[in-house]
């Protein structure tokens, strides 16, 4: 069997997201054990010129189930402000977007090999083919902004590992 274009994307897409909902749940349970308001870790930064957890969250978002609209529209562009989301709300922003790609078939990844997508970045327009751009693109973009908020929840205490970030692995049946 082809490996496709779905397996790389949309099943990874949704086994880390799968794993960010569930680390975020850790996290909100320790802050309410241990009384830290969870408004406080939204905005925390990993250094100073870094972009806070609300960020990295909305971004993880933004590259799997975004990437994936903007591969269908042959635009994809940096994501809207969608505001000072509460850690709450950020929960169900992965929770959405983890159900949105999940409900995707493979025919419906798998057709859009070979499409044209443009990323554009205020004036400037990068173009791609789809499996470039989200194998290039978006795919790292989505570790990296995962593995940040990961990071960050680590950095306050939350009881997380490395097992938590894997999420549940797609073994052989």
């Amino acid at each position: 069997m082809a490996f496709s274009l779905y397996q790389a994307t949309a099943a990874n897409f949704t086994q880390t997201l799968t794993a960010v909902a569930g680390f975020l749940e850790k996290g909100a349970k320790h802050f309410a054990e241990h009384g830290i308001d969870p408004a406080a870790v939204v905005e925390t930064r990993v250094a100073t010129d870094m972009l806070p957890f609300r960020f990295q969250v909305v971004s993880t978002v933004h590259h799997s189930r975004g990437a994936l609209e903007g591969v269908r529209k042959g635009l994809f562009e940096p994501p809207p402000d969608l505001g000072p989301l509460d850690y709450r709300q950020l929960q169900a922003l992965v929770a959405d977007a983890r159900d949105a790609v999940a409900a995707t078939t493979p025919a419906q990844i798998d057709e859009l090999l070979g499409r044209d997508v443009v990323f554009r970045l205020g004036s400037r327009e990068l173009p791609f083919v789809a499996e470039e751009f989200l194998m290039s693109f978006s795919l790292p973009n989505f570790h990296f902004h995962a593995s940040t908020a990961y990071g960050i929840l680590r950095a306050k205490g939350v009881p997380i590992g490395k097992r938590d970030y894997l999420g549940r692995l797609r073994m052989k049946a």
